[in-house]
């Protein structure tokens, strides 16, 4: 396993941060099985990813207990983890959002279930409408200067948004979002004409999720398959892949795949890894087999010419078309 700053700061995490969202049983998608869930973590642990994702929204806190309770097997001193805020927990008033009582309240909630003293990254999962910037680096602030979070980052929102944390941090003195978890990948680049060029200048960390696209880059599917044929993980959000860009993408990465002898997965992730902005995709592995034929991706090493080939079929765009 490789090691990376996280952005401008000091902290150190593997090249691949491993996702959680689907550890726990609320969706027919996810693993639904906790202890294979565990024996999973703790396979990534054993391979030296020392940087874990999760939120208090996936399966209602159950993917951080799951998470928690391999934790304290470990040295907590090399491990990094991160978890999220914004989702409704509970119906009902305070239930969601970006108040200072709903971060503080699921900060302190989400520290109980992963069972530590502090989470390392803490972060927004989306932008708030309803509440002011402010009032959310206030709570934010607080909890750095309480100790009970070391670093705070955001996830998915426009340029403007967050260009409008960032400098409102600056201006007010609030602690500063240090990264930016994107949906990013070979054939989502949306993002490369809006919130990557941002945390380029303000050398912010990019820890993509959505790596492989939704298995679209893993080679999952071939043209004239039917994305809603029955499998538990097809739905609308593959579906919309679909296109003869993407095939175009698919295609150059199943072709270097083939050269290198690696997998389209592989070659995914290392193109990612390729691109100067990203810190650490987030893969969210179902499987063992799955995890380490990822965390091989770690040694690949694309030539300017490979890069190319997967990048040439698209043009990015944003916001992106078809979608709101």
């Amino acid at each position: 396993m490789r090691y990376t700053a996280l952005g401008s700061t000091g902290l150190e995490v593997s090249t691949l941060c491993l996702g959680t969202m689907n550890f726990g049983s609320s969706e027919p998608w996810m693993m639904n099985d906790a202890e294979a869930s565990r024996e999973l973590l703790r396979r990534a642990l054993d391979l030296g990813i020392n940087f874990v994702d999760t939120a208090n929204a996936y399966s209602a806190g159950e993917s951080e207990e799951i998470v928690g309770s391999v934790l304290d097997s470990y040295r907590r001193d090399e491990l990094v983890v991160a978890t999220k805020v914004f989702f409704d927990m509970h119906d009902g008033p305070n239930g969601g959002g970006l108040s200072k009582k709903h971060i503080i309240d699921q900060c302190h909630a989400s520290l109980d279930r992963l069972g530590v003293e502090y989470i390392d990254l803490y972060q927004i999962h989306r932008w708030d409408e309803e509440t002011p910037i402010e009032e959310t680096l206030e709570a934010l602030t607080y909890l750095v200067d309480e100790g009970y979070v070391r670093y705070i980052g955001a996830s998915t929102m426009a340029n403007w948004q967050f260009q409008k944390a960032l400098y409102t941090a600056d201006i007010e003195g609030y602690e500063r979002f240090v990264c930016m978890q994107p949906e990013y990948n070979a054939v989502d680049r949306h993002e490369e004409a809006n919130l990557l060029p941002v945390c380029e200048s303000e050398d912010i960390g990019v820890i993509p999720w959505s790596p492989l696209g939704g298995g679209f880059l893993a080679g999952k599917y071939d043209r004239g398959d039917e994305p809603t044929a029955g499998r538990a993980t097809d739905d609308e959000y593959t579906a919309d892949r679909f296109t003869e860009e993407n095939w175009a993408v698919l295609d150059a990465v199943r072709d270097i795949a083939a050269e290198n002898d690696a997998t389209p997965a592989q070659v995914s992730l290392a193109w990612l890894l390729e691109q100067d902005v990203v810190d650490a995709p987030i893969i969210g592995p179902r499987t063992i087999d799955h995890l380490e034929e990822d965390i091989d991706a770690v040694t690949l090493s694309l030539s300017d010419e490979e890069c190319a080939r997967i990048a040439e079929p698209k043009y990015p765009q944003w916001p992106v078309p078809g979608k709101d």
